[in-house]
């Protein structure tokens, strides 16, 4: 029984209309490890997760908890199996409190059957303070970050003592010191016999953490070898069927025009002050800086999400003031939410219709839409963007992370935009997909567009910036010409906000 895998999948089946997700997927986790599953956006690795977890259930397949078969017929029966799992995409009621969101369906009672709202609060507290989470009991999930509310969720699925956790993607919005609170927890899950399934794009994490690690393309299983008999590039050729020479595409010679935005001493009194950038027409500038800086504030009130007291915007070089998206849009600015399921996507809806959102005029005339002319112009820059699925009237929720960006920078495109914004556009994505939004960044710098790009990645920013602005406390520490970069000198203005005395 010592051999006897936590958990066991045979022969996982599962189909959706038009798409087959998984085929014959199996694979094992022994008792006491860290299982990382790598793959490409569209293998399969939420999909199977969901399974175990209960959410969806197989079409064909057995799974095995401890060596005895089991039916995860729903959350719930995952629960009582003692499987817990932190979800890539965040599902969460705004209007609740930490402390609700903590306990959901597993409220404690009082002797007539009732919630104890006074446990639920005092235990939510304990547990907060355990655990060296800053959030009040009674803050409502709507007023954090997605950082807090994926610590959050990380909190809850290790608090429920489960046997079995699976981790989709826990590191895509969180900070450095935060991943390593998440995997100093995970190594005392491990210690204390728990089996650890972890899904990660980010290579650098794997061996950290990882003890095996299987390999799934186009819903079927590669390969499962101990981390330590594979490396990095045998791992990059078995998620997409090729070598990738370079994680990253050659930056592309361009001409840089006028300046298209120009932001001057941007404040709003509370989250940022004194904010100043300027981007030009082909230009592709980074903002970096560590979680709370100020970054992601910053742009969505230069889109007009949120009001600023302080300061002047610029378009094309004449002042402007924009107190809505609708402002936005209008002077041909888009921008591209970090938090593609709260502010992005309508799950339900297709990808023809998410990708035409932002465009409705251009389809009606004298009140009638003309579906011709949608459907023309929505394959065109849906192609063009790569979006894989079986075809565009399938539901964008049913789409892999990596394929609802791309849908997103679709629905943008369609407005022609001069500037761009694009706020962490590659979280959560597999390297294979990366390339590709690589790729089509320098298309859009080089038909003469201004690109404006948020991400805690500084490769990446490092790879595809023309220019970087470094934030530290709510204002601008630094800027770094190309010559400049470096991992070592972001983070210096980052953490000191470029004083280093």
């Amino acid at each position: 029984m010592g051999d006897t895998p936590i958990l066991e999948l045979r022969g996982i089946e599962k189909r959706f209309p038009g798409v087959i997700a998984l085929k014959d997927m199996g694979f094992s986790v022994r008792k006491g490890s860290v299982h990382v599953i790598c793959g490409e956006n569209g293998a399969g690795k939420s999909t199977l997760m969901k399974i175990v977890s209960g959410i969806y259930q197989p079409d064909a397949g057995e799974i095995f908890v401890g060596g005895e078969k089991v039916t995860i017929d729903s959350p719930l029966t995952a629960r009582r199996l003692k499987i817990s799992m932190v979800t890539q995409e965040l599902n969460y009621i705004p209007e609740m409190t930490v402390a609700q969101s903590l306990f959901l369906g597993d409220e404690p009672r009082t002797r007539i059957g009732s919630i104890d709202w006074k446990k639920v609060y005092r235990d939510a507290r304990t547990l907060l303070e355990r655990e060296g989470l800053p959030y009040s009991p009674d803050t409502k999930l709507k007023d954090l970050s997605v950082s807090d509310l994926q610590m959050l969720e990380i909190m809850k699925a290790v608090s429920r003592e489960a046997n079995i956790i699976i981790f989709d993607e826990p590191t895509s919005a969180i900070t450095s010191k935060e991943v390593d609170v998440l995997f100093k927890k995970i190594d005392e899950l491990r210690a204390k016999g728990a089996g650890i399934v972890y899904i990660s794009h980010r290579f650098d994490e794997l061996y950290r953490i990882a003890d095996d690690i299987s390999v799934i393309r186009d819903g079927s299983h590669v390969g499962t070898r101990p981390a330590s008999e594979i490396d990095i590039d045998t791992i990059i050729q078995m998620m997409v069927g090729r070598k990738l020479d370079n994680v990253y595409p050659e930056k592309p010679a361009r001409r840089f025009g006028d300046t298209a935005l120009e932001v001057k001493g941007l404040g709003d009194e509370t989250r940022f002050a004194d904010v100043s950038f300027k981007v030009r027409k082909g230009e592709i500038i980074g903002l970096a800086g560590l979680m709370g800086a100020g970054r992601t504030e910053v742009v969505r009130t230069v889109f007009g999400l949120d009001p600023y007291t302080q300061g002047e915007v610029r378009v094309h070089g004449k002042p402007v003031r924009i107190r809505h998206v609708q402002d936005a849009i209008r002077l041909k600015i888009a921008m591209l939410s970090e938090d593609r399921k709260r502010y992005g996507i309508v799950p339900m809806r297709s990808i023809t219709e998410n990708t035409g959102l932002v465009s409705l005029g251009k389809f009606f005339k004298r009140g009638y839409r003309d579906a011709k002319a949608e459907k023309r112009l929505i394959d065109s820059v849906s192609s063009r963007m790569k979006v894989k699925a079986p075809n565009f009237n399938t539901q964008i929720g049913l789409l892999s992370g990596g394929n609802q960006q791309k849908v997103m920078l679709a629905k943008w495109m369609l407005c022609d935009p001069d500037i761009l914004i694009l706020d962490e556009p590659t979280r959560g994505i597999d390297v294979g997909a990366k390339f590709e939004i690589y790729k089509i960044i320098f298309e859009l710098a080089q038909e003469g567009r201004a690109v404006v790009v948020i991400s805690s990645e500084l490769s990446e920013l490092i790879a595809i910036c023309d220019r970087i602005y470094v934030m530290a406390n709510g204002r601008i520490s630094g800027e770094l010409q190309e010559a400049e970069f470096s991992q070592e000198g972001i983070m210096r203005l980052a953490t000191l906000g470029g004083d280093e005395n």
